[in-house]
């Protein structure tokens, strides 16, 4: 072979090698520009997540507790109903309620509660008092100075929402009780249980407890 086809032969080798090579080097920027690309977009979706859910406002100014069951579902008696009268009212058309009421109309504090403004009442059921045995109960509702001490002990001058509620709070009767737990677990004095709760009156919160509040003697 001449020295020429060689040198001929050798040009062409270089040339197919230079573009084969720009091709390479072409490929490689696409991919590397595809990877920018697809780097680029990767934090969006990062943030995309959703965030976290948390209870509506209707939900935390709702009644919680088992005993809301039992409150009618219509009428004066109901979560409605009792929004509409004020507390003593209220409670007169709640089941679950006669005998404090019973015991709030003999010490005559009716008026009292009702033109109250914004308060807390602790609201024990007909249960709650069948635990006193009969002849504690019928003393206290003959009573009127210690029916009243002890209803009056039953009531704060703030309304409590539930996220207020854990912690010492002065009474009507002058003294404190004394709330622990959180979220919809609470309970009074360390035995009371609140049944239903963050019911609400025209001029008050209510929390239905399991045992009637005794104050200091």
């Amino acid at each position: 072979m001449s020295v020429t086809r060689i040198r001929t032969t050798a040009a062409l080798l270089a040339a197919s090698a230079l573009a084969f090579g720009l091709t390479a080097c072409g490929s490689s920027g696409d991919s590397s520009s595809s990877s920018a690309k697809s780097g680029s977009s990767a934090p969006a979706a990062a943030t995309s997540a959703p965030a976290a859910s948390t209870p509506s406002a209707a939900a935390m100014t709702e009644p919680f507790g088992a005993a809301c069951a039992a409150v009618p579902k219509d009428g004066a008696g109901s979560f409605n109903g009792m929004a509409q009268d004020p507390v003593a009212t209220a409670a007169s058309n709640n089941p679950l309620l006669s005998t404090l009421v019973t015991a709030v109309k003999a010490a005559g504090l009716a008026d009292t509660l009702n033109s109250a403004k914004n308060v807390t009442v602790f609201a024990p059921t007909n249960d709650a008092f069948a635990k006193l045995p009969k002849e504690t109960l019928d003393k206290v509702l003959a009573d009127k100075a210690m029916l009243t001490k002890i209803l009056t002990y039953h009531v704060t001058p703030d309304s409590l929402a539930p996220a207020a509620l854990a912690g010492s709070h002065k009474t009507l009767e002058g003294s404190d009780l004394t709330v622990s737990g959180s979220g919809q677990d609470f309970t009074v004095n360390g035995n009371a249980k609140v049944l239903c709760g963050n019911v609400h009156t025209a001029n008050a919160t209510v929390y239905i407890v399991d045992t009637v509040l005794m104050p200091a003697s």
